[in-house]
């Protein structure tokens, strides 16, 4: 039987932020106890919320009153760090390789302690955010953020790649040649397979209608203008269609407008975001899981999907591509309003095939079990013990 250990997750956000990062962390978090080892969050300060899981130390943070703003943690405080060696931590997980993810990699360092990095996000497309637009400036900032990530990732025993496209993105990438293991953000299925749409559909007055759902930020990477126009071409043919969209951002006054122009407003609902555990009831009241994302680091709404039971129809990206086998569980299109609607409205006139995707589905979500996914982490982490104590870190290809 292994043993028993005492684990630190470090990330720069935790509840009450809900984001994939915050679940991944929550979900790993809830299997890892189960299976008998004590976890220790660290995460960002919340000062108006109430924490209802103990063992959550919070790091000062700062709020510029921004819309949908993230707060900046500040990766410094004289309590955890005094705290720290009587908590006997075994490894420090780090989900970020920024701010708390720095203590994170500091505290390893000072305490000999082996230091494993979820590495969550497509870090180099965040230079898209910078106001200058410039091909010069944006090679410059992706090259920047590769470097950085590299030097952070040297400090590690362990690398976890959520998918095999982000673990091929650090060999292609980032050159790193040893300790990766791919290891996706379970799901508890249950609460899933066991949810209750009925209600949500008699809420909204949704009980006569297709319903199309998607989840996720309204941010423009996301690509929801291209959903949208798909959704109106599938109305052409199937006028009781409603579209359901679960999230918020900085860009939903614009795709609302952006609906309003198309002329579907009447049928597409905003809810925004939503508690996590009324998010299973609302994909089980939808008929179809809907996304146009071209990027994702794992496909996690769209393995949550799954796991109520959906069929997929969605851009063939990197991420959703990893959990969904077009023509099997869904169908996977070119990035392409069109393409898309004409695969709904395929399922939506092919019952069989409606039937037979759904079968696929359900065999496929048993893949996602967490407690499975947390059993790979508990042997990450033995691995990464091992190497620390060899004095082991990831290894690079040479450049």
């Amino acid at each position: 039987m292994k043993e028993k250990m005492h684990l630190a997750h470090f990330s720069n956000t935790y509840f009450p932020i809900v984001s994939g990062v915050v679940r991944s962390v929550s979900a790993f978090r809830k299997a890892l106890s189960e299976l008998g080892h004590n976890v220790f969050i660290f995460a960002q300060d919340a000062p108006d919320y109430e924490d209802e899981e103990p063992f959550v130390f919070r790091y000062p943070a700062v709020r510029l009153g921004l819309p949908h703003e993230i707060p900046a943690t500040i990766p410094f405080s004289s309590f955890i760090d005094t705290l720290f060696p009587a908590l006997k931590i075994d490894v420090v997980h780090s989900h970020h390789p920024i701010l708390v993810g720095q203590a994170a990699a500091n505290i390893a360092e000072k305490h000999g302690l082996p230091l494993v990095f979820t590495y969550h996000s497509r870090y180099d497309e965040y230079s898209q955010y910078f106001p200058i637009k410039s091909e010069a400036i944006d090679e410059f900032l992706r090259d920047a953020i590769t470097s950085w990530l590299d030097g952070y990732m040297r400090r590690c025993q362990h690398i976890i790649a959520p998918s095999d496209s982000i673990r091929q993105k650090l060999k292609d990438v980032h050159g790193v040649k040893s300790s990766i293991s791919v290891v996706p953000t379970g799901i508890d299925l249950d609460i899933f397979q066991n949810a209750d749409g009925c209600k949500v559909r008699e809420k909204h007055g949704w009980e006569q209608t297709k319903v199309l759902i998607s989840i996720g930020r309204l941010v423009k990477e996301k690509n929801w203008e291209t959903l949208l126009k798909a959704v109106k071409l599938v109305m052409t043919c199937h006028p009781d269609v409603h579209f359901v969209l679960i999230g918020d951002g900085d860009e939903r006054e614009n795709l609302e407008n952006f609906t309003h122009d198309l002329g579907i407003s009447d049928h597409v609902s905003f809810i925004g975001k939503v508690p996590f555990d009324e998010v299973p009831h609302y994909l089980k009241a939808a008929d179809m899981f809907c996304f146009a994302s071209r990027s994702e680091t794992q496909g996690l709404v769209t393995m949550e999907a799954m796991s109520a039971g959906l069929p997929i129809v969605a851009v063939d990206g990197t991420g959703t591509r990893d959990v969904v086998t077009d023509g099997v569980e869904g169908f996977l299109t070119e990035d392409d309003s069109e393409a898309l609607s004409e695969s709904i409205c395929k399922l939506f006139e092919d019952k069989q095939l409606l039937v037979r995707f759904k079968r696929a589905v359900e065999r496929k979500a048993n893949t996602f079990t967490i407690k499975a996914q947390a059993k790979k982490l508990v042997n990450v982490y033995q691995e990464a013990k091992e190497a620390r104590k060899e004095n082991l870190f990831v290894e690079f290809e040479q450049s």
